[in-house]
């Protein structure tokens, strides 16, 4: 587990599954779960660093993110916060966009983004103070997510919210896909170096078996084809592959959407 510090609460990378990270933010004291798909690996983190949890923060319905709510809540009760688009049990606060959320115990207000795609009702959480995102599977670092309930367009709306974030706002999402998001991003986009610099330092983490999570806003825009799916070298990529039609070429949507469906089959 990998602990970051910021302003007397630290946020603690719990891995789950096979590429799962559910995420502890706490004091010492108490703390919160972000996505916990599994309960056991957050009840032997809270037991490693001593801790009382005071609520549990849901970013979609899929189980690899809810799947350890109902055990972790016969351990301790605590408000459940989740999306109001979204049927998930045992929630008792339902979000959306323009809701803030001071989190119970802890010196934490988040504020909440709808951000739609991979789900119809995904919200995310930005802690405005401590420059977080808890985007769960809408970015990821190098990539986003599969579009299995929402629209291209739904997915550009909600990637520019979360784009145009403060820079360092750093960028806490729920899988370890980085460095298969970054080789198809070099596919897509050869030229660019800073990408190339990326995997190279993002390689180097996981040589050391490091999370390459959190990323930030910066790295995310200079670096991420889904976030730079109408600069010039992705277009002619596209093109070049017969991804894209040249009629579409001025088509932000048709873009987006033919990228998408080249990195769902990207090897």
């Amino acid at each position: 587990m990998t602990a970051l510090l910021s302003n007397a609460l630290s946020v603690v990378a719990i891995p789950a599954f096979n590429d799962n990270y559910i995420w502890l933010i706490h004091d010492g004291r108490y703390a919160a779960v972000v996505d916990p798909g599994d309960a056991a690996p957050v009840i032997a983190a809270l037991k490693t660093y001593g801790l009382e949890l005071s609520a549990i923060l849901l970013t979609h319905h899929h189980a690899d993110h809810v799947g350890g709510v109902q055990t972790l809540l016969e351990h301790t009760s605590v408000p459940v916060f989740a999306p109001a688009r979204e049927v998930i049990a045992d929630v008792t606060k339902l979000l959306k966009q323009g809701d803030v959320v001071d989190v119970p115990q802890l010196p934490l207000r988040v504020s909440v983004l709808d951000v739609p795609g991979h789900t119809n009702g995904h919200i995310a959480y930005v802690a405005e103070q401590q420059k977080w995102l808890f985007c769960g599977d809408t970015l990821f670092a190098g990539g986003c997510g599969r579009l299995f309930e929402g629209t291209p367009a739904q997915m550009i709306t909600s990637l520019s919210k979360l784009s145009t974030l403060p820079p360092d706002t750093q960028v806490f999402c729920a899988h370890e896909y980085t460095l298969s998001n970054l080789r198809f991003a070099q596919a897509v986009e050869p030229g660019n170096m800073a990408l190339t610099r990326r995997i190279a330092t993002e390689q180097a983490k996981r040589d050391q078996d490091i999370p390459t999570v959190p990323s930030s806003i910066a790295e995310e825009n200079a670096t991420n084809p889904f976030l730079r799916y109408q600069k010039p070298e992705i277009i002619a990529s596209l093109l070049k592959e017969e991804r894209l039609a040249i009629n579409d070429k001025g088509n932000p949507v048709a873009a987006f959407a033919a990228l998408r469906l080249w990195k769902n089959n990207y090897k």
